[in-house]
């Protein structure tokens, strides 16, 4: 059976590979991802030619920008502390493209298809002393090929939810190999630890080193200018409902839940970015808000300023607006694609709220448990938590403060995970 499953997985990876040569124009994000690939290997080539030279290299690979997040800070410290080693860091998913940009490394690049000549490839050009991957993902015919090598693999801020699909079937099957192979694991915590044996992983190869998005929202939250253009034009004293990366399923309770929690709170504005800026998308919350009689400005027009509603219609600044939140809303808990992330906002000590669909986020459950966000299920209770907390500074700050504590509570994972990646490299 595994011998099957591995077949199905080659086959899958050698037609995808061919599907990049002949896949027409499009802006799916499919699309987007086949084309990447044409003349990657080419590309890792060149690079090695002109850039590689001698010394040590680190590859780092985190598949989309969420795992990006978690490998950032890691990369920072290495940046600082061992400059001399050159640093590789690869992506899976097109959303990842423009955040690599903004990372200080050597090599930037998609990963290559799963194939044996691909990865060969890879492994040619880059001649890594080392490869890390983020959070979880693996590819098993990359890490046999760097096996081989004897290239040290490892894995930071590595967590795997208790409902994951990669606990059982096909992906187990395919799988297990190339988590057995891995020579350090650092786990998000003991339950992750454990979960992740059950994967193939090593027991005696993992240590709990935490979870590096915890350095990396708290670095943020404590570097953002509140002097800039931006937060200084929208900045105030109403009571701000910031409401980050939601979908329509959330905004068809979100938004109206507003307009009752402002008959508690007249005051309150809501500052709202929506996790995709479709034109359709934007034209919604617009027309609500001309049906509810309030007053919206997109985020870069003067108006925005005194607008009851603020329409965030741009990507990378969502993380500096969170600095304004009195409360914060946070997307994805109406619908299966999963929550998005809630420690941006509680580390500028926002209480954070969203829907019911949360048990896949292991920050969500701390935070509740910590009293630093509530889950809501349905329209009528977003609008009592508004309430609440808009209209009661002294309930909005206790759990605020709470939510903060929380995040920096779990600093220092990405310390812990650099030396990790120091006994790889040594």
């Amino acid at each position: 059976m595994r011998t099957l499953a591995r077949w199905l997985y080659a086959a899958a990876a050698n037609l995808t590979t061919a599907a990049a040569d002949v896949v027409p124009p499009g802006d799916s994000k499919a699309s987007i991802a086949l084309r990447a690939r044409r003349g990657i290997g080419r590309r890792y080539a060149r690079w090695a030619d002109e850039f590689r030279g001698t010394g040590r290299l680190l590859w780092m690979h985190a598949p989309s920008v969420g795992e990006g997040l978690q490998a950032r800070p890691v990369l920072s410290l290495m940046r600082a502390h061992h400059a001399d080693t050159k640093l590789a860091y690869t992506f899976y998913s097109p959303s990842a493209e423009e955040f690599s940009r903004g990372l200080d490394v050597d090599f930037r690049d998609y990963l290559p298809f799963d194939t044996g000549a691909a990865m060969s490839g890879a492994l040619d050009a880059l001649r890594p002393d080392a490869l890390v991957f983020s959070k979880v993902d693996v590819w098993p015919e990359l890490v046999r090929r760097a096996k081989s090598r004897r290239v040290p693999l490892g894995m930071i801020s590595a967590t795997l939810a208790a409902t994951s699909s990669r606990r059982g079937g096909l992906a187990s099957l395919v799988l297990r190999d190339a988590y057995a192979a891995l020579d350090a694991v650092g786990a998000v915590d003991d339950a992750d630890a454990e979960r992740l044996v059950e994967l193939g992983v090593r027991q005696n190869v993992i240590t709990v080193t935490g979870d590096t998005r915890y350095d990396q929202v708290w670095q943020r939250a404590q570097a953002v200018d509140r002097a800039s253009a931006l937060l200084t034009r929208l900045g105030g004293e109403r009571p701000t409902l910031v409401a980050g990366s939601t979908w329509p399923s959330d905004e068809q309770r979100l938004l109206r839940a507003f307009e009752t929690a402002r008959g508690r709170v007249p005051a309150a504005r809501l500052i709202i970015a929506p996790h995709e800026m479709s034109a359709e998308h934007l034209d919604a919350v617009i027309q609500w808000a001309r049906s509810a009689t309030l007053s919206l400005a997109r985020v870069d027009e003067p108006a925005a300023a005194n607008a009851d509603v603020v329409l965030v219609d741009r990507f990378g600044i969502l993380g500096d607006i969170y600095a304004l939140a009195s409360v914060a809303f946070v997307g994805g808990g109406f619908h299966d694609a999963g929550l998005h992330s809630v420690l941006e906002p509680a580390a500028f000590g926002a209480p954070v709220l969203f829907g019911p669909r949360h048990d896949r986020s292991r920050d969500a459950g701390l935070l509740l448990a910590a009293g630093g966000a509530r889950a809501l299920a349905d329209e009528r209770e977003i609008a009592d938590a508004l309430g609440r907390w808009l209209g009661n500074p002294e309930s909005r700050l206790d759990a605020g403060a709470r939510a903060r504590a929380l995040v920096e509570s779990g600093r220092g994972a990405a310390q812990r995970s650099l030396e990790l990646v120091e006994r790889l490299l040594s």
